[in-house]
């Protein structure tokens, strides 16, 4: 009977093992604000939820065609698939791990408040992306038009942004983290940081129409393994400190950093928040010049994610 019930566990492990599904997830760069499925994928969340997930950094325009063409199942970037859903992709966002994209306005030293930049200089990435989006809504929110008040112009990377800003050349920068650390470090001031002001959907999980119809029960595990790992990024410092540390190839100082820069961003519900992603769908409809309407059922299904979240003991917001 031992011999029995030993190599029947062996069995039932090996057909467990082998059930696993395989999914590809592909993520645009190792930031503070995408950490949510490869520290899922580290700490076993997929694995536990018989998932085997593969992690691919992939950039650019390459995404779309990837996700489309069935080489990419899932991607976190909420800002890049909304403009692609407007333009008509058939991809759709089915959770939110970070409601409020983690951007930081850094100034030169004589600038100690957000008023100050009027009649200024920011420099940000590329007009219309994320970063720029960011920083007009943190303008308006301290009283400032974007549209008069300061002079915007693209630059190259946040580094590279903070470079220009500390050789005094424009007023202010935004950046993400862990910059606002090397800012500080430079002597530089960080007037707002956006995740503290409001709200406006950056990171969670999109896929594919078709993988909606057809893959209902992996989309909710894979939706249940990344509302996990948000609750370990929010309870667990030490451990994902760690996780940045090895993720980003940084020393301690700058994963710590950029921990108490991010954390507070990220949900511990997988919530998409409706109103919030109204803004991201105008932006993406002003840069693609879409007239139609277009409502966050359009470009989102959370039919997924309620399940997920009754089954986890959540209460839909």
């Amino acid at each position: 009977m031992k011999i029995f019930w030993s190599s029947l566990i062996v069995l039932v492990l090996q057909t467990s093992v082998h059930a696993a599904d395989k999914i590809r997830i592909a993520y645009p760069a190792p930031l503070g604000h995408f950490i949510t499925l490869p520290l899922a994928q580290k700490k076993g969340f997929f694995r536990e939820e018989g998932i085997e997930a593969e992690m691919i950094l992939l950039r650019g325009p390459a995404t779309q065609a990837a996700i489309l063409n069935g080489e990419i199942d899932y991607f976190p970037g909420i800002g890049a698939m909304v403009s692609a859903a407007v333009a008509g992709v058939p991809v759709k966002v089915v959770a939110c791990y970070v409601p409020a994209f983690p951007i930081m306005l850094i100034a030169r030293s004589e600038f100690k408040s957000v008023q100050e930049l009027k009649s200024k200089t920011i420099m940000v990435g590329n007009i219309g992306a994320g970063p720029y989006v960011i920083a007009r809504m943190i303008l308006k929110h301290f009283g400032l038009d974007p549209d008069k008040d300061v002079k915007f112009i693209p630059g190259p990377s946040s580094e590279a942004r903070l470079a220009v800003l500390n050789q005094g050349l424009v007023a202010a920068t935004v950046a993400t983290p862990p910059f606002d650390f090397h800012g500080k470090k430079l002597g530089l001031n960080v007037l707002a940081r956006s995740h503290e002001l409001f709200s406006y959907p950056e990171a969670g999980l999109i896929t594919t129409v078709k993988k909606i119809k057809e893959r209902r029960d992996e989309i909710k595990r894979v939706i249940k393994a990344g509302i996990r790992a948000n609750r370990y990024i929010r309870t667990e410092r030490e451990g994902t400190i760690q996780f940045l540390i090895e993720w980003q190839k940084v020393d301690k100082e700058i994963a710590a950093a950029t921990y108490e820069s991010v954390w507070k961003a990220y949900n511990d519900d997988g919530t998409l928040p409706e109103d919030a992603m109204r803004l991201v769908i105008e932006e993406a409809k002003k840069a693609a010049k879409v007239d139609r309407q277009v409502s966050v059922t359009d470009v989102a299904d959370l039919s997924i994610l309620r399940e997920a979240q009754r089954e986890l003991g959540i209460k839909a917001k």
